[in-house]
């Protein structure tokens, strides 16, 4: 089964130095359709305007994934990073027992765009911690590069949840596929182009809900980046 959110069916926030969409309920946004899916929480994608961004605020249980687009992020938290994430690095945050932290857009003349996923822990109560790694535009080119997983193989960074995330740069006239294990769900999001995945056209900001399939087939119809989550 395939559940398709289209771009423009996803909440959306605008605070003037922010502009955000929400894939899932989120803050003002309260669809009881989606709340979730599997453990995937959150996929917001926020445009933060130079110079502005979150001040300090809290977080516990719950894995938070950060994606830069393009741009960089400040962050400072209160487990005493202080670091810069640039377009092509994925961010984990472990908020566990409690962090505090402020995430803002680096450059003073420059829009931040980021995705900012959030996945339920497998328990709560965890150590909090922290993880940032770099994967190139070439070790993502036409493959499915892993860049998170429960077991942090391959150089991804470890999330504390049965999940496998994916990161694609998919030339145009390229097909990627993905097997389905029995029993587990895939979320496919389309950061930015055109694609048909299992035969359904998608582009930018939509998301796909498969479940009770074997496969995934992802067909660049442009040049097209995605994220794909396998989830146990």
């Amino acid at each position: 089964m395939i559940e398709i959110i289209k771009a423009d069916t996803r909440g959306s926030a605008d605070h003037g130095w922010l502009k955000a969409k929400h894939t899932f309920s989120f803050a003002e946004y309260q669809n009881p359709e989606r709340v979730s899916f599997g453990p995937l929480r959150v996929i917001n994608e926020d445009r933060i305007a130079p110079g502005r961004g979150f001040g300090t605020h809290p977080h516990r249980d719950m894995e938070i994934v950060t994606y830069p687009i393009s741009g960089a992020i400040e962050h400072k938290d209160s487990m005493g990073n202080g670091t810069v994430i640039n377009a092509g690095e994925v961010q984990r945050m472990t908020a566990g027992t409690g962090v505090r932290h402020s995430e803002f857009n680096h450059s003073p003349d420059t829009e931040l765009h980021l995705l900012q996923i959030w996945i339920f822990p497998e328990q709560d109560g965890l150590e909090p911690g922290y993880e940032q790694t770099a994967f190139s535009r070439e070790d993502k080119l036409n493959r499915l590069r892993l860049v998170a997983s429960r077991d942090g193989r391959d150089g991804s960074v470890t999330v504390h949840q049965h999940v496998d995330l994916f990161a694609s740069v998919i030339e145009q006239g390229t097909e990627l596929k993905h097997s389905i294990a029995p029993g587990h769900k895939v979320f496919v999001h389309i950061v930015q182009g055109e694609a048909t995945v299992n035969g359904e056209h998608v582009n930018d900001g939509d998301g796909m809900q498969i479940s009770d399939e074997t496969h995934v087939s992802i067909a660049a119809t442009t040049d097209v980046e995605i994220l794909l989550f396998d989830m146990g």
